[in-house]
Parts: structure tokens; sequence; C-alpha cells
């Protein structure tokens, strides 16, 4: 959401838009380092963060300090983002004080309630409450008019968050990333270059034993590959990820497992890395801009664009899949280039001008999706 508050910040200096941030905190120390990074200063901060803390006590918390604020601003519009729980909280109390809901990413669908759970049910609560969709690509487009959304009430945008990856993309490299990849010496054993994996995992739906299963295919592939490939995974602060993967994983050579990264050098280290498996949404629109070939860690995906590209694989979360993937892409060079090589759909770099050209009732220039 930071270029689309980027962009309604510097329409004000020649309209009269006036836009306030809120954030919930629903997860403190991932949002704060996002915050300094975009240089945003939030005017509200409801600060629900709580250990451990359940959806249930996400959405009550958002409901019950959001609506004075919103009887208080009586504002116009209330802009949400993708499918947290979060989103569907805020939609359904601007819904309750009367304001309309602008829904970006919108449109995004597995059809299956509970994968990603409870993102998918959270997405779905969020199109039945907005006043206007702002659909990421063609396809998303497609799910809302077949759930009943009038085509008036639909603009395809491409994905806001190619707008910030392509911004900090061009930042400079932060010195901890160069200091985690070179903290085993030269890059190049006596074969060939050290190719770097990287590895985020932290989903709801993988908790248990999908989660055990993708850290004993990543031991299978650090074991196999050895001095040729060197796995990074950013481990998730939420003990039901952090104890199994360090019980599982710590300790072995070519495995690297550290604290969750901000946003820089996350998107720096993606620019570095060989190959990314992850059960991230976003990463799957991010990684592809960056001409990274990505493996999908969950059983479905709400974003089918990427697949059908070919720039993104679903893999799902079984040892033995995950390792003949993660080997033919290691192994075959031709593969690996068709993915690598692979156009990304999600987005041009100018979604947030889309996205606040309509607000204001303004041209929009439209959206050609980059299919293959």
């Amino acid at each position: 959401m930071a270029p689309v508050i980027q962009e309604l910040h510097n329409r004000s200096k020649d309209k009269p838009v006036d836009a306030k941030v809120c954030v919930t905190a629903q997860h403190r120390e991932m949002l704060d380092q996002v915050l300094r990074l975009f240089g945003i200063t939030p005017d509200y901060d409801l600060n629900i963060m709580e250990e451990n803390q359940t959806p249930t006590q996400v959405a009550s918390g958002v409901l019950a300090k959001l609506e004075p604020i919103l009887q208080k601003e009586k504002f116009d519009w209330v802009l949400v983002q993708g499918d947290t729980t979060t989103v569907a909280a805020a939609s359904l109390a601007a819904f309750y004080a009367g304001v309309k809901v602008g829904h970006v990413e919108a449109g995004l669908r597995t059809h299956d309630k509970w994968r990603p759970f409870p993102e998918e049910i959270n997405r779905r609560i969020a199109g039945v409450i907005a006043d206007m969709h702002f659909a990421p690509t063609e396809e998303a487009c497609k799910n809302l008019i077949r759930e009943g959304v009038s085509k008036e009430k639909i603009i395809i945008t491409g994905n806001p968050v190619i707008d910030a990856l392509q911004w900090v993309a061009n930042q400079p490299c932060p010195p901890e990333v160069e200091t985690l990849l070179n903290m085993h010496g030269n890059l190049r054993n006596s074969q060939s270059e050290i190719r770097n994996i990287l590895v985020t995992a932290h989903r709801r739906e993988n908790f248990g034993r999908p989660l055990e299963n993708i850290c004993l295919a990543l031991r299978d592939l650090a074991n196999y590959y050895n001095k040729r490939v060197r796995i990074i995974y950013p481990v998730h602060l939420n003990p039901n990820v952090w104890e199994p993967v360090h019980n599982l994983l710590n300790g072995i050579p070519n495995i690297k497992l550290i604290p969750p990264l901000d946003y820089l050098p996350l998107v720096h280290l993606m620019k570095r890395s060989y190959l990314i498996l992850t059960d991230s949404g976003g990463i799957q629109e991010e990684a592809p801009g960056l001409g990274k070939p990505v493996l999908v860690l969950r059983e479905v995906t709400e974003r089918p664009e990427a697949v059908e590209a070919g720039t993104v694989k679903v893999v799902g979360t079984e040892k033995e899949r995950i390792v003949a993937e993660a080997s033919l892409l290691i192994d075959r060079p031709e593969e690996y280039e068709k993915m690598a090589k692979a156009v990304n759909p999600y987005g041009d770099g100018k979604a947030s001008k889309r996205i606040v050209s309509t607000l204001l009732g303004e041209p929009v220039e439209p959206f050609i999706s980059n299919r293959v």
C-alpha cells in the first residue's frame, strides 16, 4: 500500500485530497521497518499486536479500535489491501460506519476456503463489502464478475506491490546482505558458483506436519548438493514456525537460519538468489519481477497467472516433490531458464497511479498485462 499512500500525498499538493494512514500493527516488528523505509508516519496506530494472537483476537481488536476513528473522520473512502484479517475487519467496520470501501489487490481466489487459511475468506469478505475493486490482473477481474460484481465497479490496475518492488530494488544493497552472502568466504567452490536458495515458509495452513516436511526436504537438498548450494531461511518468530525449523535444521553447515528480514534486505536477497521456495503470496508476484523462479510450498495458489506464465510452480508440501522440483532447476539449466525468463503478469509499476486516479474521478491509463 505504500506507493498508493505516496501517490495520495503527492496529489494533495495540488488537489483537495486529505489522506489519513491507519495501521493496526497486526505484526508490529514487520510493520515498523516498512514505515521507515517508505517514510510513512501513521496518523493512527491501533497497536493491536499480542503474542501468538488468534485471527479472532485480531478481528475483534480492529473492529473495536477502528470504530471511533471512522466516526470522527467521516471518510469518503477506506482503502484496504489484500487478504489479512485486518482487511476483513476493517472492511466490515467501514461498512458499519457507512463508508465506501476500495479493495486493493481484489479478486484473487483459490476457491478453497481453507487454503490459504484464513486469507481466502478474508479476501472474499472484503470483496462482498467493497464498493470499488482494484483487481491486479484480468483473471482476478473475471473471478469478481463470476461472483456477481458489476464491471463498473472493477478496474484492472496491476498490483502496487510491483510499484514498491521496483522502487526498493533500485535502492543500494544494504550491507547486511553482502555480509550474509560472504560469511562463508568466497562464493565459488572449485567447480562452480554456489547457488543461494532463499526460503520463506510460515503460513498458518503449513503449521505442523507440512512445515516439518518442508524442513526435511531442505535438509535433503542441503546434504545432497553440499557445497553447491547455500539455503538461507529467514524464520518467522511465531513459535509454531521458529521451534520446528530450528529443531530440524539448526547446525547444518550450508543452511543459514536467520531472523525475519526487513523488506529492503529481503528484496536484495531475492535479487541475489538463484531460486526461491516460499509459501508467501506476495513473493509469488515479486520474485518473477526479478527474474527468479519460484516453487510454491502450498497445495493451491490464488495467483494462477504466475503458474500460467511459467514463473511459478506449485509443488505442495511433500518432501519428495519439493526435492525433485528443486533438483530439476539446479541440475537442468534449460528448465531453469524457462522459468527465469518468463514474463511477470502482475504489474508495470503504475498501479498506484491508476488507483488514485480512479478515486479522484480522473482518466485512467489501461493496464495491459504482460501475459505469455
